[in-house]
């Protein structure tokens, strides 16, 4: 299977512009993909196969790095009309060896909560990329670990053996844990996928949630009409999804919003973001799930004003990993991080207490 945390829009980007791909430096090319077709799958369109498989990557540029004779089955090219076959063996090759990007050393300022000779947890804030892709090679969170990093012999950021073990979107602030060195990221690689971490984000959504708490239990893929965005299928339905499973609690309702405690129970792309989608409470300002409409409250140019005011407080998606817990890979003992929310979400909730407390004053004349 791939590896979960490649960066695919990126993996693509320098060979699909649909031409040949000319041999390396070192006159080969170089695998920077490969997986095998599960026994018993559908014969498939070989484009649709990886859209399923691999993240954050259109069906286009598939299609092109197809037609740049990228993409391999059994050691062959093929088209992206190809049908892939049960065992077939897919493999992407680049010009260049997967270790040709390297990290840049940069001095960004890091919010550290907490570092000792395994690991590093930190306080991301909004508006940072954690890993260096197409678009955004530097000023991420990897760049800024590296310069902080730069004179432990030990840590080598290009190293995949070491660094990240999960991720959060650009958007999305708080909680993460870096490790530096291979037996760290073994130990908290298996507890992530265990599912014995613990992580609670805060969130706040469009329309006020009835119900104190609930889970959302949904498998996760790719959204057919829009490859870019994922959506909930019945469990079992599509092949290619991900089983997924979100516990919410409701913290505080206001007015027209509702602020509420997340726990993943597992961790796909988007997973929060998509699922209270899928329950008709999109996150506030989610601008790529269509939460930075308007999608509940009054029709008052005052009221519009209004939204605009905390679109501009908080110009995100209101969500914070506020809590992170795992084992500790050497001593085993238990840690346990909580983070403030960051100054803009903070912003947008007072902003909504100060509303619903004048909007049940006038409810009540």
């Amino acid at each position: 299977m791939p590896n979960e945390y490649t960066d695919d829009e990126e993996l693509l980007q320098g060979e699909a512009d649909g031409q040949e791909a000319e041999l390396g430096s070192d006159g080969q090319m170089h695998e920077h993909f490969h997986m095998t077709v599960e026994k018993g799958h559908s014969m498939i369109r070989i484009d649709k196969y990886l859209v399923n498989c691999m993240h954050q990557i259109s069906r286009n540029r598939i299609q092109l790095a197809a037609d740049a004779g990228s993409i391999l089955v059994n050691g062959k090219p093929v088209k992206s009309n190809y049908k892939v076959k049960p065992l077939d063996e897919i493999s992407i090759v680049l010009s260049y060896p997967p270790t040709e990007f390297t990290i840049e050393p940069q001095d960004i300022p890091l919010n550290i909560v907490y570092e000792d000779e395994d690991l590093i947890v930190v306080d991301k804030g909004p508006g940072m990329v954690v890993h260096p892709g197409f678009g955004n090679w530097q000023g991420t969170l990897l760049n800024a670990v590296a310069w902080h990093l730069k004179d432990d012999p030990n840590f080598k950021v290009d190293d995949p053996r070491l660094g990240l073990v999960h991720r959060i979107d650009k958007d999305t602030s708080g909680l993460l844990v870096v490790a530096k060195n291979e037996n760290a990221k073994t130990h908290l690689g298996k507890q992530f996928f265990n599912k014995t971490t613990k992580r609670l984000y805060n969130a706040v959504v469009w329309g006020v949630i009835k119900e104190d708490e609930g889970t959302i239990d949904g498998d996760l893929g790719r959204d057919p009409r829009d490859r870019m965005l994922f959506t909930v299928f019945p469990n079992g339905e599509n092949p290619n999804a991900k089983h997924a499973v979100t516990h919410y609690r409701v913290l505080e309702r206001l007015a027209h919003v509702t602020l509420v405690e997340c726990r993943l129970e597992t961790g796909r792309t988007h997973q929060i973001r998509v699922h209270m989608k899928h329950i008709g409470h999109t996150l506030f300002n989610d601008e790529r799930y269509g939460g930075s409409e308007i999608l509940r409250g009054e029709r008052t140019t005052k009221y519009k004003q209004f939204i605009k005011n905390c679109f501009e407080v908080c110009p995100r998606q209101a969500l914070h990993a506020k809590t992170l817990g795992f084992v500790h890979p050497r001593t085993g003992e238990e840690l346990y991080f909580n983070s403030e929310l960051p100054a803009d979400m903070a912003g947008l909730i007072e902003k909504w207490r100060v509303y619903a407390t004048h909007k049940d004053v006038e409810d009540e004349d």
